[in-house]
């Protein structure tokens, strides 16, 4: 619910503050090149070769409508490519300066690029992989854009102010840049293109170690690949060094990727390198030449335009502590403005946490009452039977008591007269026998008495006949 309460406080201060403010969304690895962007790439096919985990791809959009792509390094925290067509440019618009939420905190519900001031607390991690404006202020440096916002017609350059577009540059360089991208596009590139919807263009940085405020990667180079996708097809290549504001360099796709990542390929099939027009090359950059030398002759034969550059410079060398005090003045007070909103936050989320843990502990506490009264209401009908069928028990017992002492007492007396009448019965029908056995056991001590007399007689006769036998001549035995 709190964080609901939180996403939800920001979008409404983004409706109201930024109608119409411009999306983003970082793609996912399931998905293929940069989804709904790839339109902006020939042949809807993405540069090859930026193969890092910490490149991110960006879908830029406006009004929920796809307007460049951005392949954003989180290391760097640069931009290492926009890519965008020439669309009619419209007049300038002021600078409203977004972020990609998703890039810091991926498991946000924010799918939108929002005002970085707008989402302060909301958002886990914000600056960690990406630079906000405080990286900026007081840098020295200036936000400046890859896709110019030039090049681009109202929405479209509404959507380019998003720092994910944007890598450090100094005032002249930024100028220097915007301006030779904006004239070699429109006077050198789009002529000769049969569509210019056909006129495809990445706009990138090579990064540097050099780093702003040790974090926000500062560009050694900046570069312009050019490709149109059409049947007379041409691709071009433009290098500007950062240490040198007047230097711009033409040269082919394939040696550009040479000073890129190994392995990169910045347009499918090199984009008609291979077969290109060797007249509407020359054309190109005999245009591309006479920008670049104008450019010279305007700086080395105007006397008058060199005082005026002069001037400039000394008037902006005055200006530069007002223009930095002003910016740290603007900054202590967008920064004041968001501890109000933080402070006046963090209030309504302790009171009305307060209040919600109030009205929590006050419900549990009615549940908790509810719930002993019902246990107490639902355990009398089981008390009460336990108790009748308890008395019930008691009282069988008592009977079961009663009729086991009553047979006790009554069983002496008849065991005694079963026993007394039964005696008469046994003892009569015990004379038979008794008679018979005292008449067996006389005729046995007469028959007993009979064969010890035999035996008594055998015995005498053996003996006579034995001592006859020895003292007694045999012929007289015999006779």
């Amino acid at each position: 619910q709190e964080w609901t309460m939180k996403t939800s406080i920001v979008f409404l201060l983004c409706v109201s503050v930024f109608p119409g403010f411009s999306q983003g969304r970082v793609v996912g690895e399931d998905e293929t090149g940069f989804a709904e962007c790839n339109v902006f790439f020939p042949g809807q096919v993405p540069p090859e070769g930026f193969t890092e985990p910490f490149h991110v791809k960006i879908c830029q959009q406006y009004n929920k409508e796809p307007r460049f792509a951005t392949l954003y390094s989180t290391k760097d925290k640069i931009p290492l490519y926009s890519a965008f067509k020439y669309t009619k440019p419209a007049q300038n618009r002021e600078e409203n300066w977004l972020v990609e939420p998703q890039i810091d905190d991926p498991e946000n519900d924010l799918h939108e690029m929002v005002h970085e001031a707008s989402i302060v607390g909301t958002v886990a991690n914000l600056g960690a992989n990406q630079a906000l404006t405080s990286d900026y202020v007081g840098s020295g440096y200036e936000r400046g854009l890859l896709n110019p916002s030039l090049l681009n017609e109202e929405d479209f350059q509404m959507a380019t102010y998003t720092l994910t577009n944007a890598v450090p540059l100094s005032p002249s360089l930024s100028k220097s840049w915007h301006r030779d991208i904006e004239r070699v596009v429109e006077q050198a590139l789009v002529p000769h293109c049969s569509k210019t919807d056909h006129l495809y263009l990445l706009a990138g940085a090579i990064p540097s170690s050099v780093r702003v405020k040790g974090k926000v990667s500062v560009p050694e180079t900046l570069w312009l690949a050019a490709c149109c996708d059409a049947p007379e097809g041409w691709s071009l290549g433009l290098v500007k060094k950062a240490n040198d504001e007047n230097s711009l360099v033409d040269l082919m796709v394939g040696e550009l990727e040479k000073q890129l990542l190994a392995g990169v390929h910045l347009f499918k099939g090199s984009c008609g390198e291979d077969n290109q027009s060797q007249k509407k090359t020359e054309a190109i950059l005999q245009a591309v030449s006479q920008i670049r030398s104008g450019e010279q002759v305007g700086t080395s034969d105007n006397q008058e335009t060199k005082d005026r550059g002069l001037v400039r410079k000394v008037a902006g060398i005055i200006a530069t502590p007002f223009i930095k005090l002003l910016e740290l003045l603007i900054y202590l007070f967008v920064e004041l403005v968001k501890f109000v909103f933080y402070f006046l936050w963090l209030v309504i989320k302790r009171v009305g946490g307060t209040v919600l843990d109030g009205v929590y502990s006050l419900w549990n506490g009615v549940v908790s009452y509810l719930k002993a009264i019902s246990m107490v209401l639902i355990s009398i009908p089981y008390d009460l039977g336990r108790v009748i069928i308890n008395i019930i028990l008691g009282f069988l017992q008592i009977v079961q008591d009663v009729a086991s002492l009553t047979y006790r007492i009554l069983r002496i007396p008849v065991e005694f007269v079963l026993h007394l009448a039964a005696f008469p019965y046994h003892s009569i029908c015990a004379i038979p026998s008794v008679l018979k056995d005292m008449a067996t056991g006389i005729g046995g001590t007469f028959a007993l008495v009979i064969d010890a007399t035999a035996a008594l007689l055998h015995g005498f006769y053996y003996l006579a006949g034995h001592i006859v036998k020895r003292f007694v001549p045999k012929g007289s035995f015999d006779d």
